[in-house]
C-alpha cells in the first residue's frame, strides 16, 4: 500500500492514489519533453481539420461529447471520488456544472466568435469594417487537482468550441480523471488527436510551456503561476492564469443570518475547503457578529468527515495538512479563539471544519491561502471597513455579501474578478459570466462570451467600396482635401 494521495512514478508509469486510502486509482503513461513537443506537432495537424469543421461541425460534436459525459455522470463521479476523495454527490454537483459549460460554449461560439460587419467612422467612411474571431491553433491547458472536471472544462470546452486543438496536462494527482476526459472526447471525434493529454509532473507541464503552443491556461497557484508565465515569455506565448485567491464575505447588519451562515458554511467547507474561490475570511459587523458565528459554528459542527458518505473528504495533497496545521495554530498563537475545531482538526488524511474568530490580519490564516475547511470570522464596525479589509490583500478572485439595502454596491466595490450577492460561489456555475481574478488571483477570463474570445484571436479586415470623399490616406490628396476633411472634423466634434 502506497502513502494516501502520492503521485508516484514507476518506470514510465504515473500511478495515482487515493487519499483516503492509498490504493491504487490508476495509471498512465508519463510523457518526456520528446512526448509533448510530438503532441503538440500532431494537435497543430488535427486544429486544423477541427478548425476547418466550422461552427456548426464543431457544435455538433462538442454536443455529442456533452452527451456522452451526461451519460455516464455516476462513472466519472466514482472516478473522481477514488482518486481525489471528493464525496460523490460533491463530484456530481461538480459534472454538472462543467456539463452545461460545454453545452453553452458549443451553443455560443457563432454568435459571438462568427464573423460580422461592424459600422464605419466618417474618416474612411468609403470603407466597410468586418471583424472576425480565428482560433489560435494549439491551446495548452494545465490543469488542478481540486475540481479536476470543472476547471479544466472551463478553458479546454471554449477553446475548442472556438476552433482550437487542446494539449491537456492534467495535475499529477488526478491523472486518471483527465485521461478519461480525453478517451470520451476521442470517442465522439475518433477522426483527429483533437484533444490530447500529456502526463506526469511539473517538468511536463513546463515543457507543454515551451514547446509551441500557440496560448497557454493555468490553473494553480500563484508561485506556479509565476514559472508558468516566465517559462512562456520566452517565446511570447500569451498566457491565463488563474492562481487562486482568499475569498472574502460581508455580512452586513440587514442580512439574513441564517441564509448567510449556510451559504458560508457551503462556500468553505465544500471540498474540504480545496476551492479557489472557497470562503477563507469572513467580516461580520458588530450588531450581528456573535449571532453570525453561533449560526456558522452550529451548522459546521454538524458536518461528517470521512471516506464514504460523508460531508467531507480527504484532503486530497498531503502536504497541505501541514500548512493548515500551521495557519490554525499560528492565528491561536497570536490571539485567536476557535469555536469549532482548532490544532486536533487536523487528523490525517482528513481535516476537521474549524472556525476561527478574532483572528489578527496579519496572521498567515488570513493572509495566506489555506486550502482546508478552516474559517477566520472577524469582527468590524461597518461594511466600510469589511471592504477595506477585504481589499487588503493582493489576491482577487471572488467574493460574497449577505445583506439588503446595501448589498450590491459593497459587491462592486470588492477588488475581485467576480462577486455573488446574498450567496456563494455562484457564478463559477454561471455559463453567461466570465469567471477570473485580478492582482495575485491571475488575469484573462473563461467561461461566457469573455472566455470563447480569450480563446481566439480578433481579426479584422477594411474593405473599399466606394470612392473617397474625403481622401487622406494617399499621398494623392490636395491641399483643398486636407482643408476639407479638417472642416468636417470641427463641424462634427469640435462644438
Amino acid at each position: 500500500m502506497r502513502i494516501p494521495g502520492t503521485a508516484v512514478i514507476e518506470g514510465d508509469q504515473l500511478v495515482s492514489t487515493s487519499p483516503a486510502t492509498g490504493g491504487e486509482a490508476g495509471r498512465v503513461p508519463v510523457a518526456g519533453t520528446a512526448d509533448v513537443v510530438r503532441a503538440v506537432e500532431q494537435a497543430r495537424v488535427a486544429g486544423n481539420w477541427w478548425a476547418g469543421l466550422g461552427f456548426t461541425g464543431r457544435r455538433e460534436r462538442l454536443l455529442r461529447w456533452r452527451r456522452l459525459l451526461a451519460q455516464r455522470m455516476e462513472q466519472l463521479a466514482e472516478l473522481v471520488h477514488a482518486e481525489g476523495g471528493k464525496p460523490i454527490p460533491d463530484a456530481l454537483v461538480e459534472i454538472v456544472i462543467a456539463v452545461e459549460h460545454i453545452d453553452w460554449a458549443a451553443r455560443n461560439a457563432r454568435r459571438v466568435l462568427g464573423a460580422r460587419r461592424v459600422r464605419s467612422r466618417l474618416v474612411l467612411a468609403e470603407f466597410s469594417a468586418h471583424l472576425e474571431y480565428q482560433p489560435y491553433g494549439v491551446v495548452g491547458v494545465i490543469g488542478p487537482w481540486n475540481y479536476p472536471v470543472f476547471t479544466p472544462i472551463g478553458s479546454l470546452a471554449y477553446a475548442l468550441a472556438a476552433g482550437n486543438a487542446v494539449v491537456f496536462k492534467p495535475s499529477e494527482y488526478t491523472p486518471v480523471v483527465g485521461q478519461w476526459l480525453v478517451d470520451t472526447f476521442a470517442e465522439v471525434v475518433p477522426e483527429q488527436p483533437v484533444f490530447t493529454a500529456v502526463h506526469g509532473l511539473g517538468d511536463v507541464g513546463a515543457a507543454l510551456c515551451r514547446a509551441g503552443v500557440d496560448k497557454l491556461a493555468f490553473t494553480g497557484s500563484a508561485a506556479t503561476a509565476r514559472k508558468v508565465m516566465a517559462a512562456c515569455a520566452e517565446s511570447l506565448t500569451p498566457v491565463l492564469l488563474e492562481a487562486g485567491g482568499k475569498d472574502a464575505m460581508i455580512v452586513d447588519a440587514d442580512a439574513d443570518l441564517d441564509a448567510a451562515a449556510e451559504a458560508c458554511v457551503w462556500g468553505a467547507m465544500t471540498n474540504a475547503g480545496q476551492t479557489c474561490i472557497g470562503i477563507e475570511r469572513v467580516y461580520a459587523v458588530e450588531p450581528v457578529f456573535d449571532a453570525f458565528v453561533d449560526k456558522v459554528v452550529e451548522r459546521a459542527g454538524r458536518l461528517t468527515v470521512g471516506p464514504d458518505d460523508a460531508d467531507i473528504g480527504p484532503i486530497t495533497m498531503p502536504s497541505q495538512l501541514d500548512v493548515i496545521r500551521q495557519h490554525i495554530s499560528d492565528a491561536l498563537a497570536r490571539g485567536g479563539r476557535a469555536a469549532l475545531g482548532g490544532p486536533d482538526a487536523v487528523q490525517p488524511p482528513y481535516a476537521h471544519p474549524t472556525v476561527l474568530v478574532d483572528v489578527p490580519e496579519d496572521s498567515v490564516a488570513v493572509r495566506e491561502e489555506t486550502f482546508g475547511p478552516t474559517l477566520t470570522i472577524n469582527r468590524v464596525r461597518d461594511a466600510d471597513e469589511a471592504v477595506a479589509r477585504a481589499n487588503a490583500l493582493p489576491y482577487g478572485l471572488g467574493g460574497s455579501v449577505f445583506g439588503r439595502r446595501r448589498a450590491a454596491s459593497v459587491a462592486r466595490r470588492l477588488r475581485s474578478g467576480m462577486a455573488s450577492v446574498n450567496s456563494t460561489l455562484t457564478f463559477a456555475g454561471m455559463s453567461t459570466l466570465p469567471f477570473g481574478g485580478v492582482g495575485e488571483s491571475g488575469f484573462g477570463r473563461i467561461h461566457g462570451a469573455d472566455g470563447l474570445r480569450e480563446f481566439a484571436r480578433a481579426k479584422a479586415v477594411t474593405r473599399r467600396r466606394a470612392r473617397s470623399l474625403l481622401p487622406s490616406t494617399t499621398f494623392e490628396r490636395t491641399p483643398a482635401d486636407v482643408a476639407r476633411l479638417v472642416k468636417a472634423v470641427k463641424m462634427l466634434y469640435g462644438r
